[in-house]
């Protein structure tokens, strides 16, 4: 059986929607990173990145939600391209949601909700930034029904994860600019598997205040000295 490492953040959650989706068993296990459990020397040698979702399968051990739905598509072959010419898209596709859509939208949600100090830059950069990867995904949902034509995939997923949090990151009408996406999270929001997947942040009693503790496990560089 599956263990799946996992607190309700939206990395977390693309991999929990694989596995409702798949009907994969898996055991969960909460890692609360407010209590600074992803820092526990067990933990890390599971994630050295101290990082949630984590996913072990028998002697395999994957950390990073994009290598865990790629691993999972492929040995179950489920919500894989239906062509083998779609391979490049496919990881063309995830790799841009790693790398750009994630960190950029997760930088956008930190200086805008939870950095100590509100400085104009940063909040300027990453809020355009995350609406020009935004724009991408649209564009690109504007030329088939998912991210690669015809077939629901591990991109979908990937794309959803952090699409859930859009009203968060930019405001409650930001969606209202990308009505493919927005087409798209409805379409994965009305599956049976989606309101599995969202309970997964009800399912342990999360830490919820926001208090000195929390931030200093989840961000403790505001805590660092300075280097000499």
């Amino acid at each position: 059986m599956l263990t799946f490492y996992y607190n309700g953040a939206p990395n977390p959650l693309k991999v929990a929607l694989f596995l409702e989706e798949s009907g994969l068993q898996y055991r969960g296990i909460p890692v609360d990173t407010k209590l600074g459990e992803q820092h526990t020397a067990e933990y890390r040698k599971i994630n050295p990145n101290g990082k949630v979702p984590a996913l072990e399968d028998g002697d395999t051990t994957l950390f990073d939600s994009n290598a865990i739905l790629l691993y999972l598509g492929e040995k179950t072959g489920q919500f894989m391209p239906r062509a083998d010419k779609d391979r490049g898209a496919l990881l063309s596709w995830l790799m841009f949601v790693a790398s750009g859509v994630g960190p950029y939208s997760g930088q956008c949600v930190h200086f805008r909700h939870f950095a100590p100090e509100k400085l104009a830059y940063p909040q300027k950069r990453y809020d355009f930034e995350a609406r020009r990867h935004w724009q991408i995904i649209d564009d690109r949902l504007a030329e088939g029904e998912f991210m690669l034509g015809d077939a629901y995939t591990i991109v979908d997923m990937s794309v959803w994860g952090w699409a859930t949090r859009i009203p968060f990151m930019l405001g409650d009408t930001a969606m209202e600019a990308w009505p493919n996406l927005g087409r798209l999270m409805d379409w994965i929001g009305a599956r049976p598997a989606t309101e599995r997947a969202l309970t997964i942040g009800e399912r342990h009693r999360f830490k919820q205040e926001f208090d000195e503790p929390a931030m200093r496990n989840l961000y403790p560089q505001i805590f660092a000295e300075d280097p000499a």
